[in-house]
């Protein structure tokens, strides 16, 4: 039998990541209701749960206890984020939703990485046959498509502001 400790750390370290995407989806999908973007997030937010699910299942599967202190630092760390400058003294700017989708889109990111090394570290298990981690990679390639399409959608008009001429000295 093999040490399970970098094991369990490296899982516990993904559990408490896919606490951060869940709350982090739910804010975003939640400031954009009602709009092509806000339908997407909240989606997406409904696949991070169920992966978030999934992961506790393959924790429990491979023999692995959840830690309650790793979720609970990143639930602290999505609340702490939300008090960052955004260029406005209250509320959102345009800047607000591009930076909630570069965090999310690098939260599937290393989710995507996670299925992967999964996979690969544990090629013929069949405590994780059920889980088909080649299925998941897949749906985290598709939601990184939607996020990068989004993302860039959003650029111009969270980056660009008006600016009016200042007169040149002269």
């Amino acid at each position: 039998m093999f040490p399970m400790r970098r094991l369990d750390i490296y899982l516990n370290d993904h559990f408490a990541g896919a606490m951060l995407g869940v709350e982090l989806s739910r804010r975003a999908a939640a400031e954009n209701r009602g709009t092509e973007l806000g339908d997407f997030l909240a989606a997406l937010h409904r696949e991070i749960v169920d992966e978030r699910q999934t992961l506790r299942a393959v924790m429990s599967a491979l023999g692995i206890d959840a830690s309650s202190l790793k979720p609970a630092g990143a639930w602290l760390l999505e609340k702490a984020g939300r008090l960052k400058m955004n260029g406005q003294v209250r509320g959102r700017s345009p800047l607000s939703p591009l930076v909630e989708l570069e965090g999310l889109e690098a939260g599937v990111s290393g989710k995507r990485s996670l299925w992967q090394v999964l996979g690969r570290a544990f090629p013929a298990d069949e405590r994780l046959e059920r889980f088909h981690l080649d299925a998941l990679v897949a749906r985290a390639d598709e939601q990184l498509k939607g996020l990068q399409e989004h993302r860039l959608a959003l650029a111009p008009n969270a980056l660009r502001e008006e600016h009016t001429p200042r007169p040149t000295p002269g």
